[in-house]
């Protein structure tokens, strides 16, 4: 793919994005922004932190396939893909069954939308699909740039990875808190895991497939789970953790920084960016 994301990236929440923000994550070598919370289809964030930087890409994390219609993002990618070349990828997917009421085959639908945005012209290389089980995660590989797994660990990383073959952008989401004490950090990241990942069956159906027990995904998650989804420590530690899925296949890895509320996550992303030597 033409597209260069680097090796490690940032997702956060589009309500807490800014060209600013976007600036500083530059200016610390992060190679990549995903934005969460299914940004609409004007991309218009996307694009004024792509007018306000040189070189880092802007990823959506994921445009939902259920809420903007292909014949609605299309002109939107054209529109920045010409104005900032290669800076710029389309994150895709289909949601979860529990926010739609009108749910119906998610396979046959997300098959649908990219035949529907193949004949607007946005091309391969420029769209990635989120996928977890092993039918989302062949599609990404035969019909987009690579798969973007969101709430997942280094096992599923290495299994996508097996899925996909090589070739096929592998690029996860962690979350992270910088916090040597574990209850602190496990009581800051347990409701961003519970609510309302753990509610719903198809991260619930990828972590059984992972080996996680019911009672692990009960209450809240268990200590284990909590663990495994939250990298939690000091920044050399948390570094470990995201290089992990390096290791195990992925291209890319983009942290979810946990911070309490109202908590700037900029002096964290700077202690994280030094213990992953990005500049």
């Amino acid at each position: 793919m033409t597209i260069d994301v680097g090796r490690y990236g940032i997702w956060r929440g589009q309500w807490d994005l800014s060209p600013e923000f976007a600036v500083e994550a530059e200016s610390l070598g992060y190679g990549a922004i995903w934005i969460g919370g299914s940004p609409d289809g004007d991309l218009a964030l996307a694009e004024s932190m792509l007018d306000a930087t040189e070189r880092i890409v802007i990823a959506t994390g994921i445009v939902n396939m259920w809420k903007t219609p292909a014949e609605e993002v299309a002109p939107s990618y054209h529109r920045i893909a010409a104005k900032h070349p290669d800076r710029f990828l389309l994150g895709l997917g289909i949601g979860h069954p529990e926010a739609v009421k009108e749910y119906r085959s998610p396979y046959a639908t997300m098959v649908d939308y990219l035949d529907r945005l193949d004949a607007a012209d946005v091309p391969v290389a420029g769209r990635a699909l989120a996928a977890l089980g092993p039918k989302a995660l062949r599609l990404a590989a035969d019909r987009t740039a690579g798969t973007h797994p969101y709430l997942t660990t280094p096992e599923h990383t290495r299994e996508a990875r097996r899925i996909v073959g090589e070739g096929v952008l592998v690029a996860p989401e962690q979350k992270v808190v910088l916090d040597t004490d574990p209850e602190r950090a496990r009581a800051l990241g347990r409701p961003r895991v519970d609510r309302p990942y753990l509610h719903l069956v198809n991260y619930r159906s990828n972590l059984l497939r992972l080996g996680w027990s019911e009672a692990d995904l009960d209450d809240g998650g268990s200590d284990a789970l909590v663990d495994a989804l939250v990298a939690h420590g000091e920044a050399e530690t948390v570094a470990a953790r995201l290089t992990a899925h390096l290791d195990a296949g992925a291209d890319h890895v983009c942290a979810q920084v946990l911070t309490p509320e109202g908590v700037d996550p900029l002096p964290a992303l700077r202690e994280l960016a030094a213990a992953l030597k990005l500049s």
